[in-house]
């Protein structure tokens, strides 16, 4: 081991051994030499960087503070220790998020053994629940977040159970209007001039699947009160032996009993109930409510809703508006030349961005997790090295997803179809969706930064002006006026996750973590006293 110093270098040696061929020679301790600079030879020698080299390091610097002027300084090993907390909490997520897809492929599956209008059926009944449904109580359910988060680095631990129960309720109530909608999809789908024979079998599907939707309303709030708390790998393992399950399940539904499309939707609903159902059942044997409450429905849970819906709007506006935004491409799609071989090209290259999004996705609420504690604990220096330290992961998230794109832009389309018109066209979108998740990763992980601060406004203006304001506008142009086609739409996705990128690193990289603290203190302190003066009255 040596070191540099200005004018000698220290070198040591320590005890060992060389091992080679059986033989074993000890190393002899030799003390601790300090050797004059100018007697080292050349190659041993520190040089000074060159005036280019600190004028460009300079340079960088200042465009850095100028840029983001509340950036915050830390050193390699901290960042390396922020690095292994939020991958510590990231890693069970994506386990989860690869068994939940895992899932939905094996619906897929017993979906296309069904036949063609079982799929496209199907497949048209889960598009439509994802809009009108999953989307928004997902994106509701975002709401608690911060306030969970928060509250727990705060140790206000009580707050976490009265929250969850007036999210549930929250979700219920937004279930209610939905599932009517759902019950009159049918109608609804034959106004906008899809196939009558698709739509009747979408109709079964869907309703099939409305106990899954209020399913879905108790099992959002209970994973977001587990996470926040960075109780992960439960998930995880609830999820394994409920996707476990769901194999067998479909597979007496629908080859044993005959239920056909009913019984692919019936089996998706039966996997939720056991994934909600084991996990409740850790939660009670393993006590973690006991110092949050929150599995008796009190009166608390039906007031002091203000703070909660002030974040769960906003929460729903900004996933809805991502969203909504492909499921918009893929009507757009049937506007193109060859619609049959665009929408079946969309549909594959969704599953590829599915599969991409779940890392980003849980890199996200990884950060979420540490921004919301450490802001909860008033320690705003940690909480700006875990905003920072988790963008540059979404950095390398999206490096990795980009190259992996590429990879497969051969290979990923002849899994799904053997149609060559389809498959050329989806080789040559893949390297374009690629490039989107260079931005895609980033723009995420600082989604999870804005929803640990409590700022889902932002996230909702960010969304809505890139991709509508932004995306859409290069997507019909490229598309439709410049005749780039299927490639021009997802040309449009590119600026659009370029844009929300930038926006996203400029909105935190100029955040005052001090001030973002002292709300936290505010946000998590005046919930939990009210929590428990109301609970003493």
């Amino acid at each position: 081991m040596s070191s540099c110093s200005d004018s000698t270098v220290t070198m040591s040696y320590r005890h060992g051994e060389y091992a080679g061929d059986g033989i074993t020679a000890p190393l002899l301790p030799i003390a601790e030499v300090v050797v004059p600079m100018e007697e080292l030879p050349p190659v041993l020698t520190c040089k000074p960087p060159g005036r280019l080299a600190r004028a460009v390091k300079e340079a960088w610097s200042v465009s850095l503070s100028l840029a983001f002027p509340m950036l915050p300084s830390m050193s390699a090993a901290a960042a390396g220790e922020e690095a292994r907390s939020i991958l510590g909490l990231a890693m069970p997520m994506i386990l989860t998020g690869l068994l939940l897809y895992l899932r939905s492929m094996i619906s897929m599956l017993f979906l296309g053994r069904l036949g063609g209008l079982a799929l496209a059926g199907g497949s048209l009944a889960i598009g439509f629940a994802n809009i009108t449904g999953y989307s928004v109580l997902s994106g509701l359910a975002m709401g608690m977040e911060p306030i969970c988060g928060q509250a727990f680095g705060a140790g206000h631990y009580e707050l976490l159970g009265v929250t969850m129960q007036r999210t549930v309720l929250l979700l219920v109530a937004a279930a209610v209007p939905i599932g009517g909608l759902w019950m009159h999809m049918r109608p609804l789908l034959l106004l906008c001039g899809q196939d009558v024979g698709i739509a009747a079998v979408a109709e079964t599907y869907i309703l099939s699947s409305l106990p899954d939707l209020f399913l879905q309303a108790f099992l959002h709030p209970v994973r977001i009160y587990l996470r926040t708390q960075s109780i992960n790998l439960p998930l995880t393992v609830c999820a394994a032996l409920a996707i476990a399950l769901h194999l067998p399940i479909n597979y007496v539904l629908v080859s044993v009993l005959g239920h056909g499309i009913r019984g692919v939707a019936f089996a998706s609903v039966l996997a939720n109930l056991n994934f909600l159902l084991l996990l409740l059942g850790y939660i009670l044997v393993k006590g973690v409510h006991k110092r949050t409450g929150g599995f008796v429905f009190s009166a608390e849970s039906f007031r002091g809703w203000g703070e909660l819906v002030s974040l769960a709007l906003p929460s729903c506006v900004s996933v809805c508006l991502e969203w909504w935004w492909y499921e918009i491409m893929i009507l757009l799609c049937g506007l193109l030349a060859n619609p049959q071989a665009t929408v079946a090209s969309m549909g594959i290259l969704i599953q590829a961005t599915s599969l991409i999004y779940i890392f980003p996705s849980s890199l996200g609420f990884g950060v979420s997790t540490r921004v919301s504690n450490e802001l909860g604990a008033n320690r705003a220096e940690r909480a700006g090295r875990a905003a920072t330290v988790g963008l540059m992961l979404g950095f390398a998230f999206g490096g990795v997803a980009s190259a992996f794109a590429y990879m497969v832009r051969g290979s990923w389309a002849g899994m799904f179809t053997a149609d060559p018109a389809i498959i050329t066209l989806t080789a040559s979108v893949l390297p374009i969706l690629g490039a989107c998740e260079l931005g895609n990763c980033p723009q995420t992980a600082g989604c999870g930064v804005l929803r640990g601060s409590a700022r889902p406004k932002d996230a909702a203006s960010i969304n809505l002006r890139s991709f509508y304001l932004v995306g859409t506008p290069v997507a019909l142009v490229l598309a439709f006026w410049f005749h780039y086609d299927f490639q021009g739409l997802w040309l449009g996705l590119l600026a659009a996750q370029a844009a929300c990128m930038v926006r996203m690193l400029l909105v935190i990289g100029r955040t005052d973590w001090a001030a973002e603290a002292k709300r936290a203190q505010q946000l998590a302190g005046a919930g939990a006293v009210t929590s428990r003066g109301r609970r003493r009255r």
